[in-house]
């Protein structure tokens, strides 16, 4: 993400998203009632009589504004779109007033005007330019003859696989089977180099598969066992990326990865609530009464309920009281969990009633 232009005085933020990323950070600093304007292709009907019925018009590109009344960010299709009513644009092509979705799209500058650009969203803009700068971490889970891949975003976990192999049990006479072991951590390696910029490989797994692939790296591919780790797991598949992430190995990897802060966090919060601890608050009303009182020292919000508890000022109270905010993501366990919990959750400083 690139700020190209900046004048909050007039509310005003034009800026280039450069990542699947940063259309998600977007998608929670953008707000219903945010004015947003970028380029847009529509189909322009053609208006004179001598139009054919099978014309389906002309697709024209021009610069649109409109103010926003919905947000939509479309995880496995990787698209971000703002639905509202169209405030600038050619008026020969398009009448203002009328609905439009504009969607946001990578390496195209898109302007953001607010009221007022409050400090969390501030923050977070700044956030996602510095993460965009970081590299990202694999864990690859293994078991028997299947792998599973867990890309680390900044929004959450980004699953790949299973990958699947043909290797027989250790007791099946197999004249292949070392043949067969071999295809499969090529065919697992070729998934892993797909990614770019990987800084961290987590090997993981309940049983020795992973160590016999680590191996097999050390020996046929020792860039990547330069950048790898192993981690054993009582489970396969998702739960085993689940429990690398709950364990913090990704966390003392890349120390400023977003997704294992959060869920590290999310699971404090939890034992502390398993513990009967009387310094934590949970669900809308107990947190928003913390806060009020000044007693949080960490909340955790989902990033859903950032704009839909209308929390902006709520949590600049708390960064202004010397308290840190995080907002977590829906989009992997930790956050689920959050939201059972009503969304919202805090860390007191001291015990309130």
């Amino acid at each position: 993400m690139k700020i190209i232009n900046q004048n909050t005085k007039e509310g005003i933020i034009e800026i280039i998203p450069e990542t699947l990323d940063d259309l998600w950070h977007l998608s929670h600093i953008i707000e219903v009632g945010d004015n947003a304007s970028s380029k847009t292709t529509r189909r322009i009907q053609d208006n004179t009589g001598d139009k054919l019925r099978s014309d389906r018009g002309v697709k024209k590109t021009f610069y649109l504004g409109l103010d926003i009344e919905s947000i939509s960010f479309h995880l496995f299709t990787g698209k971000l779109r703002l639905t509202g009513v169209i405030t600038r644009g050619p008026e020969d092509l398009i009448p203002l007033g009328s609905h439009h979705t504009l969607e946001v799209k990578l390496n195209t500058p898109l302007t953001i005007k607010k009221d007022r650009w409050q400090n969390w969203a501030i923050k977070r803009l700044n956030q996602a330019i510095d993460d965009s700068k970081k590299l990202s971490a694999i864990i690859v889970v293994l078991e028997d003859d299947t792998a599973t891949l867990g890309l680390m975003r900044q929004f959450g976990i980004e699953y790949y696989g299973p990958i699947k192999g043909h290797v027989s049990g250790k007791r099946i006479i197999d004249k292949n089977r070392e043949k067969n072991i071999v295809q499969f951590y090529e065919k697992v390696i070729e998934s892993i180099t797909k990614f770019d910029a990987i800084q961290n490989i987590v090997i993981a797994g309940p049983g020795f598969v992973k160590n016999d692939f680590y191996d097999y790296i050390k020996n046929k591919h020792k860039d990547l066992a330069g950048k790898s780790i192993i981690e054993s797991t009582g489970s396969g598949g998702r739960n085993g990326i689940n429990e690398v992430l709950k364990k913090g190995t990704v966390e003392k990897l890349t120390s400023q990865n977003r997704v294992a802060l959060e869920m590290g966090a999310v699971d404090k919060l939890l034992c502390e609530i398993g513990k009967n601890s009387s310094k934590i608050a949970y669900g809308v009303n107990e947190t928003k009464n913390a806060i009020n009182l000044g007693a949080v020292s960490l909340l955790l919000i989902l990033d859903s309920k950032v704009a839909s508890e209308n929390m902006g000022e709520a949590m600049d109270m708390v960064e202004n009281m010397k308290g840190e905010v995080m907002v977590i993501s829906s989009e992997h366990e930790g956050g689920k969990q959050l939201e059972s919990l009503g969304g919202m959750a805090a860390m007191l400083r001291y015990e309130v009633s």
